[in-house]
């Protein structure tokens, strides 16, 4: 895939996650924009990771290039500075519309391992994806596993 087509793929993806999350941003105009921000910075995570995942399952063909590209927003996202998105008192017993659990804010050193964790699962992406499909593969039990770590410990279920 040529770098025009990867950025096209990716301008398309950004407008239609805008467009998606703007009726909701209109809905939730009384969100707390921390909780709003993390949200959103969740859903680019998400995306990328369906990307990647989609083709680890078959489910779509494996094509180097939006791999590699997914995988390189990866590790842009883990490495943005992401403090003040996580506000004291937007935990999900102190305002509605967030899963954070309370117990985030009292393990701030244990969030930081698992964002180092994430980040270094994002670099093994960004170095496997581009490769081959087995490589990318090998590279998803690691990531999908940092996330996990993470949601697991401080995400409330739905």
């Amino acid at each position: 895939m040529s770098k025009t087509r990867a950025f096209l793929l990716g301008l398309a993806a950004t407008a239609t996650l805008g467009t998606a999350t703007l009726g909701t941003a209109v809905v939730a105009q009384d969100a707390n924009p921390a909780v709003t921000a993390r949200q959103s910075l969740m859903r680019l995570y998400a995306f990328n990771l369906g990307t990647l995942g989609a083709m680890a399952q078959g489910n779509v063909e494996y094509d180097a290039d939006a791999a590699q590209a997914a995988a390189d927003n990866l590790v842009k996202l883990s490495s943005l500075s992401v403090g003040p998105m996580w506000a004291a008192g937007t935990d999900d017993m102190s305002i509605e519309g967030t899963r954070a659990l309370p117990t985030l804010w009292d393990n701030m050193a244990d969030v930081g391992a698992k964002a180092g964790a994430l980040a270094a699962a994002a670099e093994g992406m960004a170095a496997a994806a581009g490769t081959d499909l087995a490589s990318l593969q090998g590279a998803m039990g690691p990531l999908g596993g940092a996330c996990a770590d993470c949601h697991k410990a401080y995400r409330a279920p739905e």
